[in-house]
């Protein structure tokens, strides 16, 4: 099963430390912030890591090399950072299945184990992990809306009025049939592609999509203070 990692954005909240440097490569309790996202994708069962690099790509790559832990890597440059969509879209010459997303700024503190659990089932094709937040939050992130049966009907990206108070955590299990949804994308009102607007096409066209509640706590690293409670996480 493949997983596939967001990683190419500049981290512009995290300056000065990602000035010159990419943000994976940030140090959380002594170790990169990528080794945390990669620990977390290897035990759920991820066999081939994909990295999607942009920001100071030549860092990355030299420094986490083409394998983790024997677990094989392959690069995948997105030139334009064009959201998050638009940064899984280009990974279509090189995954198929169904695989993980868990965005590369994330840090889990468990495995999330249900959502994969739940995706292999034969009436499942896709796994948002969601957790309940604030209505304040909500306008901050994205926002799962479900349906009288408690399947995603779609998921609104930073909503001015939140259909919920369900947040996406930046980890999915989608199928392969999501690129197809991914090549239907239309900026957004952000001038970017939301690999929200995918998700919630799967529904639409009737595919199944499931949320899972987040297995313990999670860390979204974006600022100095970010990297303090991330390291209280992983203590």
């Amino acid at each position: 099963m493949y997983g596939v990692v967001p990683a190419a954005g500049k981290g512009t909240r995290l300056r000065p430390l990602t000035d010159d440097t990419p943000k994976g490569t940030v140090e959380i309790a002594g170790r990169p912030l990528l080794y945390y996202v990669f620990d977390r994708l290897l035990s759920v069962g991820v066999d081939h890591l994909v990295v999607v690099v942009g920001y100071e790509l030549g860092e990355i790559i030299s420094h986490y090399g083409d394998s983790y832990r024997e677990t094989p890597i392959t690069y995948v440059h997105q030139r334009e950072q064009l959201g998050l969509g638009h940064a899984i879209a280009q990974c279509e010459p090189v995954v198929s299945g169904t695989f993980v997303v868990c965005n590369g700024d994330n840090v889990f503190e468990k495995p999330q184990r249900a959502a994969i659990k739940r995706a292999r089932e034969d009436d499942v094709e896709a796994v948002v992990v969601t957790e309940t937040v604030s209505r304040r939050q909500a306008t901050e992130t994205g926002v799962v809306e479900t349906d009288a049966e408690g399947r995603v009907h779609r998921v609104v990206e930073k909503p001015d009025e939140p259909p919920s108070r369900l947040s996406t955590t930046g980890w999915y299990v989608l199928p392969e049939a999501v690129f197809e949804a991914l090549d239907l994308l239309r900026p957004s009102s952000r001038g970017e592609y939301e690999l929200a607007d995918a998700v919630s096409m799967l529904a639409a066209a009737g595919r199944t999509v499931e949320s899972v509640g987040l297995a313990g706590r999670r860390v979204n690293v974006n600022t100095p203070s970010d990297i303090d409670r991330a390291e209280q996480l992983v203590d």
